[in-house]
C-alpha cells in the first residue's frame, strides 16, 4: 500500500514538473520574438523534391505541427521520417492545378473566385451574391466537366476591392492604406495596393489634399495587385522598416517571405485598425468587377473599404498588401492579399530597412488614431511611431499565453498539492509509529 502511495505521488510530481515545461513553452512561442530563418524549411525542401505529382500541398496544423498532403504511402514514409505529418489523398497538386488552369480558362464571371484548399484536397470555387443563377449553372456545368476536385459553393456579400469611394485621398478615387517602405537603390517609395490608383496618381496626408506625401509610379491591375507611390522628397525617411499598428505600438519589419496556410497573419488598415486571422489558402483567384487577379493569399482576417494596400505581417516579415475580399469587420469574412515577395520582384525594389531607432516611413491617405501602415515623418498620423514608442517585431498570441499561463498555475497547483500530501502522510506514519512504541 505504501509502496502504491509513493508511485502515485510520483507520477504526480513527474506530471507537474511536465505542465511546467509545457506551459513554459506555451507562453514563449506566444511572446513576441525575432522571426525564424524562412530558409531552414525541410518540409518545403521535402515537398520541392517530392514534386507536384506525388504531393498536394502542406500546411500548418492546430497542433503547430506541418502536415503534408501525399499520393502514396512511400511518399508518406519520407513525410514522416522528415518529423512532419502525412495525409494519404486522392488528388496531386499537378491535377489541382490543371482543375485551377480549366477555370481561369473558362468564360470569366464577376463575384467568383477559386483556390486549392489543401486540407480537403479540392479547388474551393466560391460565387458572391451577384453571381445570377445562369453564371452560377454554367460554372457548375464547368466545374463538372473538370470532375471531382473541383467543389462549388455560395459565399455571402460581395468581392470587391477594399478602396473607400467616400474619404477622397488622391484625385478624388478614394482612400487606401500604405504598406509598406520600399527602394530601389535611389528612391524611396510606399508599397501599397494597385487598384488605388493608375500611374500619376497624387497621394497626399490629408483629405484636404495639402500635404502631398508624393506620387504612384509603377503598378499592376488587375492580374496583380500592386504600385508604388513615390515619396515627393525622394529620400529615405528615418526608420523606414517601422510599421505602425497604434496604440503607440509598432511592428519592426526584417525582411519579407511567403506565408504557409495555417499561419497567424496580421494586418493594418487606416478603416479597421489592426486585425489577426489565418492564412487559408495560397495562389487564390479573384474575380473583382474591375478585372481579375491571380495569385493571392486568402485568409480570414477581416477587411472592410479603406484598408486596401495595407500591410500583412507575421514574426517582423512583411508577407502582403491588402487587395480585397467580402464582408466586414463585424461579421467576418475572406480577405485576399497581394504577396509582397511576387511585388517586390515585379517590381525592382526591396524593402526599405533603415534605422528601426526613429520614426516610420509610409503614408496612410488618412491618417487616423490606429496609425495603419507606415507613417510619413511629421504626419498626424506618425504618433504610432514615434520616438518612445513600443517596438516589437513579433506579436502576442495572447490565447496561447493564457492558455500556458493556465498551465503552469495548473501545474505549481499540482506540485504544491503533491507536497502537502507526502508531508501529511509523513505526519501520519510519525504519529503512527511513536503510537505504537509508547502505547
Amino acid at each position: 500500500m505504501r509502496h502504491a502511495r509513493r508511485k502515485l505521488q510520483r507520477i504526480a510530481r513527474l506530471a507537474a514538473v511536465g505542465g511546467l515545461v509545457c506551459g513554459g513553452l506555451m507562453v514563449s512561442s506566444a511572446m513576441a520574438g525575432e522571426p525564424p530563418d524562412p530558409s531552414a524549411d525541410p518540409v518545403a525542401s521535402l515537398v520541392s523534391r517530392l514534386g507536384a505529382s506525388r504531393t498536394a500541398g502542406s500546411w500548418m496544423g492546430a497542433d503547430g505541427r506541418p502536415v503534408v498532403a501525399v499520393t502514396d504511402v512511400d511518399a508518406a514514409d519520407e513525410v514522416r521520417e522528415a518529423g512532419a505529418r502525412a495525409e494519404v489523398v486522392r488528388y496531386s497538386m499537378g491535377e489541382l492545378r490543371s482543375a485551377t488552369e480549366a477555370l481561369s480558362a473558362a468564360p470569366r464571371v464577376t463575384g467568383t473566385a477559386w483556390a486549392v484548399d489543401y486540407a480537403s484536397n479540392k479547388v474551393m470555387v466560391r460565387a458572391d451574391s451577384t453571381v445570377s443563377a445562369d453564371d452560377w449553372s454554367r460554372m457548375s456545368g464547368v466545374a463538372e466537366g473538370i470532375g471531382g476536385s473541383v467543389q462549388m459553393e455560395r459565399t455571402e456579400g460581395t468581392f470587391t476591392t477594399r478602396v473607400n469611394g467616400g474619404v477622397p485621398v488622391f484625385s478624388g478615387d478614394g482612400r487606401c492604406t500604405a504598406g509598406f517602405n520600399v527602394t530601389d537603390g535611389q528612391n524611396t517609395f510606399i508599397l501599397t495596393a494597385g487598384h488605388c490608383g493608375p500611374v500619376g496618381t497624387t497621394w497626399f496626408q490629408d483629405r484636404q489634399g495639402n500635404q502631398l506625401v508624393g506620387t504612384t509610379t509603377n503598378g499592376s491591375f488587375p492580374g496583380a495587385d500592386f504600385s508604388l507611390v513615390r515619396y515627393e522628397s525622394g529620400n529615405p525617411p528615418d526608420g523606414a522598416n517601422i510599421v505602425g499598428i497604434g496604440g503607440g505600438r509598432a511592428v519592426r519589419i526584417v525582411g519579407a517571405a511567403d506565408p504557409v496556410v495555417g499561419q497567424r497573419v496580421f494586418r493594418n488598415g487606416s478603416t479597421t485598425g489592426f486585425r489577426s486571422g489565418e492564412v487559408t489558402a495560397l495562389n487564390a483567384t479573384v474575380n473583382y468587377p474591375e478585372g481579375t487577379v491571380t495569385g493571392l493569399i486568402e485568409t480570414t482576417v477581416c477587411a472592410e473599404p479603406g484598408d486596401s494596400g495595407g500591410p500583412l505581417f507575421s514574426e517582423g516579415l512583411a508577407l502582403g498588401v491588402t487587395s480585397g475580399g467580402n464582408g466586414d469587420c463585424t461579421t467576418g469574412g475572406t480577405t485576399f492579399f497581394q504577396p509582397a515577395t511576387k511585388a517586390l520582384e515585379a517590381l525592382g525594389v526591396s524593402l526599405s530597412l533603415g534605422d528601426p531607432g526613429s520614426g516610420g516611413g509610409g503614408a496612410p491617405a488618412d491618417p487616423a488614431p490606429s496609425a495603419a501602415g507606415a507613417v510619413p515623418p511629421g504626419s498626424p498620423g506618425s504618433s504610432g511611431v514615434a520616438d518612445g514608442s513600443r517596438r516589437i517585431t513579433g506579436i502576442t498570441d495572447f490565447g496561447s499565453l493564457g492558455s500556458g499561463l493556465v498551465v503552469i498555475g495548473a501545474s505549481l497547483v499540482g506540485l504544491v498539492g503533491a507536497r502537502w500530501i507526502l508531508s501529511a502522510q509523513e505526519r501520519r506514519n510519525f504519529r503512527s509509529f511513536y503510537s505504537a512504541s509508547w502505547g
